[in-house]
């Protein structure tokens, strides 16, 4: 299990724009992608909350790892490594395999001259290149203020939406090449850009089992709570009863093995090793 941190400038910056935490069990071939809102709130008192109460915030104080522990504590789980990547990578990424395919949700039009960040794009599936994949994971609102439909996910919730369907689409259509070497040579380019507690080698054990990876086999989901306005600032508010319903779903999806007997009925199995050859743990539960 893996958090992923997406930053919109170098690798340096001072605030993560997405956050994610990433499960891959290679034995039953099963993935899933759970949002965490950069507004999420982690301080004791939200009468005296400021912006340092915020997991981006953290971040930007204490780094991934710290963040990485506190995220691990809020939802239940226990994440061992990071990866911190630049929109660039994502941008490289995307040209490397010539465009990703995607279904635009809405019309994008938004403009911030103090960014240099200008997204234009239109409604529809559409080949997407590396340049308007950097908009289109950016986007929030329009210039008019209009954004996703409530049934979406508005604002930042349709944004992370948006963010984990591309992803998968990207990661989809880089496994189509169904070549190794391929694969194994975009990996190599981008991992020198980004920045992670993941060796290349560890990286590369999983290569073999990734190019015969489903991209129908990735749950999707973000942690259940909602916004809420305090000491004058708007949070996320994670709801704990929830999030460790999601959890469970995750743990129980991420484990299940399903094997077909000989009269045709399925039964369903839970693998009870966490650790096989070349490959990591996946999801677990803590006890709070």
């Amino acid at each position: 299990m893996f958090c992923y941190y997406g930053i919109s400038q170098d690798i340096e910056a001072e605030l993560t724009d997405t956050i994610m935490v990433c499960s891959y069990n290679p034995k039953t071939q099963r993935a899933s992608m759970l949002s965490i809102p950069r507004d999420t709130f982690i301080g004791k008192s939200k009468s005296k909350a400021t912006g340092n109460d915020k997991i981006n915030a953290l971040y930007s104080r204490k780094g991934p790892e710290e963040a990485m522990e506190m995220i691990g504590e809020m939802i239940g789980m226990e994440i061992e490594y990071y990866v911190i990547v630049n929109n660039q990578v994502v941008i490289d990424l995307v040209d490397a395999i010539d465009g990703v395919y995607f279904d635009v949700p809405i019309n994008m039009d938004y403009d911030d001259k103090t960014q240099n960040l200008h997204i234009h794009l239109k409604k529809g599936h559409q080949k997407i290149d590396g340049e308007h994949a950097e908009q289109l994971l950016r986007f929030r609102h329009n210039n008019n203020g209009t954004t996703y439909s409530s049934e979406y996910g508005d604002n930042d919730y349709g944004r992370m939406r948006t963010q984990r369907e591309f992803m998968t689409e990207l990661a989809k259509q880089t496994l189509d090449l169904k070549n190794i070497t391929h694969i194994k040579k975009i990996t190599s380019s981008i991992f020198k850009n980004v920045k992670t507690n993941l060796t290349l080698d560890e990286i590369y054990a999983y290569l073999p089992w990734a190019v015969s990876f489903d991209t129908a086999n990735i749950q999707s989901n973000q942690v259940p709570g909602e916004s809420e306005k305090c000491n004058g600032l708007w949070f996320f508010i994670n709801n704990e009863k929830e999030t460790t319903q999601v959890v469970t779903q995750i743990n129980q999806y991420l484990e299940a093995l399903e094997t077909t007997t000989g009269s045709g009925s399925t039964i369903t199995n839970t693998s009870n090793t966490a650790n096989t050859t070349n490959s990591t743990k996946t999801t677990k539960s803590k006890k709070k």
